[in-house]
């Protein structure tokens, strides 16, 4: 059973409290904890109560959230800098030796961080960026790796340029993740391609990688049971197509499923299981229009496009997203949480296999624009919280003990 649920009113409501939380304080409270805890607010929702603390602070645009096997925390901002948050304070210099990005605003910088599954045995560690060409007129979405050395990335080495470039500074995707098979899924933007190209939207066209979730071994090679190894007008990296602007990918570590939500462009925002060799449809199939209200298609299902498990009607500007499996909050495991930007907040989607069956809207306009969600080491829910115009910080979710006791 697939179900496309439309509009966040289906399912839980949300039962955040309206109160907003103690503002992050200036320096790095690494431990996340505050001055005293037993005054830190308390909110609620259907099943748990907990309260947010601060990670780090003093952060430009953190746009994703790593953590390596000695404890060390890692962030990425926007503008081209690895940050490292270590013994419970954020280092004051960013880590050497990354790439230059596109540019430094917009959605053309930096994009996500991940180690290698085997980190502890090579030290390789993952960056997916904005590169621009060769007078930094265009740009595409691509990925580096290298070994980590303290505070520094040596043997930096490309292992994938997405066939993608652009003039613009928009949709590029970025967004990474190891599958439970070993492959590296990548998640590649439609670059902003006007959807009134319909069919002829280089988002379903398979020679190039514009709108596209790629998988690749651990090196950039190409895995032979790629679904278009072979074909002389596809690109061989491509695992699924006809997607938009994906700003959340993650693999659920128990099923080994391959999760990512993209960005509609006026309603629409979708959440999707990815399907090997799949067609997503966009922009032939929507739920969405023209943000300046017109209408490019009235199909929202077709037959041989996959279809969404979830759709949010209106836009929340749906962004990082993970598959909770930690032990903090219980009722929780299996849940689809998902940052929202211009909704400002944390969504949770409980999932039934690979279906979507309710919504619960959290810290709706508590925390602001909502950029990474990530399951920490400690089961605790991490936030990277991204404002237009301001120093930010990483946040987390800690449990509360309350009245509702799991089975």
């Amino acid at each position: 059973m697939r179900l496309a649920m439309i509009g966040t009113t289906v399912g839980i409501a949300a039962l955040a409290c309206a109160c907003s939380p103690a503002p992050a304080s200036e320096e790095a409270a690494g431990d996340g904890s505050t001055d005293d805890d037993s005054t830190a607010r308390v909110y609620s929702s259907a099943r748990h109560d907990f309260r947010v603390t601060t990670v780090a602070d003093g952060l430009d645009h953190p746009w994703s959230m790593a953590w390596l096997p000695g404890g060390e925390m890692l962030i990425v901002e926007r503008p081209g800098r690895l940050r490292v948050v270590r013994d419970g304070a954020l280092q004051p210099d960013p880590v050497g030796g990354v790439p230059t990005v596109y540019r430094d605003e917009g959605q053309g910088g930096f994009m996500d961080v991940f180690p290698h599954p085997d980190f502890a045995q090579n030290r390789w560690l993952y960056l997916s960026y904005g590169k621009p060409d060769h007078d930094g007129s265009e740009g595409a979405t691509a990925v580096v790796r290298g070994r980590w050395e303290g505070d520094r990335v040596t043997d930096v080495e490309e292992i994938f340029v997405a066939d993608a470039w652009g003039d613009n500074n928009n949709h590029f995707a970025g967004r990474m993740a190891f599958g439970t098979d070993g492959y590296l899924y990548v998640a590649v933007g439609d670059r902003m391609v006007t959807p009134n190209a319909l069919a002829d939207h280089p988002a379903l066209d398979l020679s190039n990688h514009m709108g596209t979730v790629v998988r690749l071994h651990d090196d950039g090679s190409v895995p032979s049971d790629n679904p278009f190894v072979g074909r002389d007008d596809a690109l061989p990296e491509i695992w699924s197509y006809g997607h938009r602007n994906m700003q959340g990918l993650t693999v659920d570590p128990l099923t080994g499923d391959v999760w990512a939500n993209e960005h509609g462009p006026r309603g629409g925002d979708e959440l999707n299981l990815i399907v090997r060799g799949a067609n997503y449809g966009w922009p032939v199939v929507s739920h969405g229009i023209n943000y300046d209200g017109t209408v490019f298609t009235k199909e929202t299902h077709r037959s041989g496009v996959e279809s969404p498990r979830f759709v949010w009607t209106p836009s929340i500007g749906v962004s990082g997203m993970m598959i909770y499996r930690g032990d903090s909050f219980p009722w929780w495991r299996g849940s689809a949480f998902v940052g929202g930007l211009v909704g400002q907040q944390l969504a949770r989607v409980t999932l039934d296999g690979g279906d979507a069956v309710s919504l619960e809207t959290l810290l709706e306009g508590e925390l602001g624009r909502v950029r990474d969600v990530r399951e920490g080491p400690d089961g605790f829910i991490y936030l990277a919280l991204e404002h237009l115009e301001e120093l930010t910080a990483v946040v987390r979710l800690e449990p509360v003990p309350n009245d509702i006791e799991p089975h």
